[in-house]
């Protein structure tokens, strides 16, 4: 509503009869009835007493009933001033002065939820259960509703924050029917009420019954000494009355006997924030997002943050955020909101009450939701029934749920985090239990997602300074989806997980004691720095791992008892090795690269670690290939012989796709077009099935090369830029530059001089940012 627009009605109005224009505090009153706030409310911001607020706001009720000919009081003011607006006509222009459809600024991003309200309304639904969390927007709502709804009369009801507070049903239902439907109650309840259902059934009233969780128990039934409020709402909900009533509740009211219905309220969407602080004269900027999302669009406190920013920043929301971003529950109004949520929890039902802190310990980041299975988890001390434990916290709008998942409101998450660190038993056990059941519930990764949830299970270690137990996390293998069995590290960087596995690391790597457990995460930090070109921290972290697997190994006594630790060590020292060669390829030091895969060779050959030597001779046939040093080595055209005609399964997975594709460029290198295509192309149908992303781009750079021999520029010129595209979006340096280098050559090959030149400036820009000297000069070469 247009307060502004109603104050000039009313003022005009009381002028009429009076003489006198509304003083300040009858312009608050009013003010603040059409807003839906209390006398208590009116009182405090005006620096009165309640009860002069009261006797000020009775004695303009009972002068606009003089005036307008039917009774006003505090509740229907708000529908009869709507009415009257709509109908009011300037006496100079004959135009209406104000279209009471227009939304209030204060009311925004409802729309569809007043239409899902009148929709119930229209399939029979007499009483309408508006359920949410705290400062959801509840009660707004229900009051714009039931304004909208064009009623003569309205009425409502506040229950009571405190139990003890709460009316007796009688003396709501005697104050209804004496002050505002010019009624006598009965002597006895039942003869009240049946005189209320009379009124309900003449004439049409909305009704409002706000707060009504206080008056509910555990189970989301009536307490004891108000179960006479059954016998109103079995009145209010009967098909003869023409009431509507709309309920907000945080709690879910479990009535069997009741015909009702319930809509569950979310937050409001971004567009309703940025609505409503544009509204406000405030900048939303790129931070409203975020903070929309923190709050999970809770409407106290976008008003609540509105008002602070523009008094005490001055209207700079991005300030502000950079301040108090780290504590959702920094503003008093909020905390106490959601601190009363708990504690009446904790005193109704202790048991949902260690759950929901329990809860606090997810994230709810790289995994946004919960299975019920996680939930469970955290109920190892449940006596019986955990499932009706969870219900609990469904019926009372703590714990968000749908299609099977759960979560919590990132302010309840906040809270819920700082009550079970108070308790370092529970704290420790709930972050162990929710590790334990993610890392067991994931079994096999086949795509990005069963990564990230496999990775969750490290923070939760973090959280208890469990380091050890982390790195365990990312040294856990499993088989993925090209038919491997690697750790948890290895998998994510070839998914593309690169910047978070590599901070995960980080993390912990100086305060794990187990030598073995140390180099290994040595070994993947360097596959990571690789795969995003810091191709020379790559081959510091692997020379780590290769000085402390030789001297390991020199430390250990042959025996039988130690044969496991042996062959870890030199598995190790010759994957790093081999890691060692690729790196070396791809700074172009070809001399050094082919004495590192000797290595591999001689220390892998016809041992327990043979398929390394087969990777490394491999890479040393690509090595001569550069070099024109002959034809590919026997081990290439067995490879060759397995991946293309399918001779052995175990080679039919993907698990050598990389290799694959490294075996396409010795093909290509040596003339042998028709098999590098082939195996290119099988390289890509691998990677498309298995998110391999980089060996898809190497691959299309190299039917790139083809396309261009074959004179087919338009389709080469294709590959190349989908090579670039790829490689730019993984941030794969050195594979990069390659595919400029290759990019620019079949330009250069078909006369496109200055496209071409634009891609080796690229391709040497990049490598010198490496930096890779010898690979700088192979550009200027062309």
């Amino acid at each position: 509503m247009n307060v502004e627009a109603a104050l000039i009605l009313l003022d005009r109005e009381v002028y009429r009869h009076t003489n006198k224009h509304l003083t300040d505090l009858q312009q608050a009153v009013i003010t603040s009835v059409l807003l839906g706030r209390k006398y208590l409310e009116i009182a405090d911001a005006y620096g009165c007493t309640e009860g002069h607020a009261k006797d000020t706001g009775s004695l303009l009720w009972q002068l606009l009933s003089q005036g307008w000919g039917e009774k006003v009081t505090k509740s229907n003011l708000r529908s009869l001033v709507k009415r009257r607006l709509r109908s009011y006509k300037s006496e100079s222009t004959g135009e209406q002065i104000i279209d009471l459809e227009e939304h209030d600024p204060s009311f925004v991003g409802r729309q569809q939820a007043i239409a899902n309200l009148q929709t119930l309304v229209a399939q029979g639904n007499k009483i309408i259960v508006l359920q949410g969390e705290g400062g959801i927007g509840k009660t707004t709502l229900a009051q714009q509703f039931l304004a909208m709804q064009g009623f003569s009369l309205s009425l409502e009801v506040l229950m009571a924050k405190e139990t003890t507070n709460i009316l007796g049903v009688a003396s709501v239902v005697e104050e209804w029917l004496q002050r505002d439907l010019d009624e006598t109650s009965g002597k006895e309840f039942g003869v009240t009420l049946a005189r209320f259902k009379r009124c309900l059934e003449q004439r049409p009233i909305g009704i409002l019954i706000d707060n009504l969780e206080p008056a509910l128990d555990k189970d989301g039934r009536f307490i004891a000494n108000h179960r006479d409020y059954l016998e109103l709402f079995r009145i209010l909900g009967d098909a003869k009355v023409q009431s509507t009533t709309i309920i907000t509740s945080r709690d879910r009211l479990c009535e069997a006997d009741l015909d009702l219905e319930h809509y569950r309220l979310s937050g409001l969407d971004l567009a309703a924030w940025q609505k409503y602080f544009t509204a406000s004269r405030i900048d939303c900027g790129e931070v409203l997002t975020q903070i929309q999302q923190t709050y999970g669009g809770n409407a106290k406190a976008m008003g609540m943050l509105c008002g602070i920013v523009q008094e005490d920043y001055a209207g700079d929301l991005t300030q502000y955020w950079q301040e108090n971003r780290h504590d959702p529950l920094v503003e008093t109004d909020l905390t106490n909101l959601v601190v009363g949520q708990f504690d009446r929890l904790q005193q109704l039902d202790p048991q949902a009450y260690k759950l929901l802190c329990r809860l606090g310990c997810y994230r709810y980041q790289d995994l946004a939701t919960v299975s019920l299975e996680g939930l469970l988890c955290l109920l190892w001390d449940a006596p019986t029934k955990p499932r009706q434990v969870i219900k609990s916290l469904r019926n009372r709008s703590l714990l968000e749920f749908a299609q099977g998942q759960y979560w919590l409101h990132p302010m309840i998450q906040a809270e819920a985090r700082l009550r079970l660190q108070t308790i370092p038993s529970d704290w420790c056990q709930a972050h162990q239990q929710i590790a334990d059941f993610l890392t067991h519930s994931v079994t096999r990764i086949n795509q990005i997602q069963d990564g990230l949830t496999a990775l969750e299970a490290y923070y939760h270690y973090l959280a208890i300074d469990d380091y050890a137990a982390a790195a365990k996390v990312i040294l856990h293998s499993r088989e993925n989806q090209w038919g491997q069995y690697l750790t948890l590290g290895t998998t994510l960087y070839r998914l593309g997980i690169i910047e978070p596995l590599a901070i995960a690391i980080h993390q912990i790597i100086d305060r794990v004691d187990h030598d073995r457990h140390r180099s290994e995460l040595n070994n993947i930090l360097g596959d990571l720095y690789w795969t995003t070109g810091k191709v020379h921290r790559a081959i510091a972290f692997q020379q780590q791992t290769i000085t402390t697997s030789r001297h390991s190994q020199q430390l250990i006594t042959p025996s039988q008892e130690n044969r496991h630790d042996l062959y870890y060590w030199r598995m190790l020292e010759v994957d790093s090795l081999l890691s060692l060669g690729l790196y070396h390829i791809d700074l172009w030091e070809l001399a050094t690269a082919a004495e590192l895969l000797q290595q591999v060779i001689d220390l892998a050959h016809n041992t327990k670690h043979h398929p390394w030597s087969e990777k490394a001779s491999l890479g040393l046939a690509l090595v001569n290939s550069f070099q024109s040093a002959g034809i590919p080595e026997p081990t290439v055209s067995r490879l060759y012989r397995l991946i293309i005609e399918l001779e052995d399964p175990t080679y039919n997975t993907g698990r050598f796709a990389y290799f694959m594709q490294m075996l396409g460029h010795i093909f290509c290198n040596q003339g042998q077009i028709e098999p590098a295509r082939k195996i290119w192309q099988r390289a890509i149908a691998f990677s498309q099935s298995s998110h391999y992303t980089q060996i898809k781009a190497k691959s299309l750079i190299g039917l790139g090369k083809i396309e261009s021999l074959r004179d087919n520029f338009i389709q080469a010129n294709i590959y190349h830029q989908q090579a670039v595209e790829l490689l730019e979006k993984i941030a794969a340096k050195c594979d990069l530059a390659e595919a400029y280098l290759q990019w620019g050559i079949t330009l250069q090959d078909h006369d496109q001089m200055i496209q071409s030149e634009a891609c080796f400036q690229k391709a040497s820009a990049i490598y010198q940012q490496i930096p890779a000297p010898k690979q700088v000069e192979r550009v200027q070469k062309h």
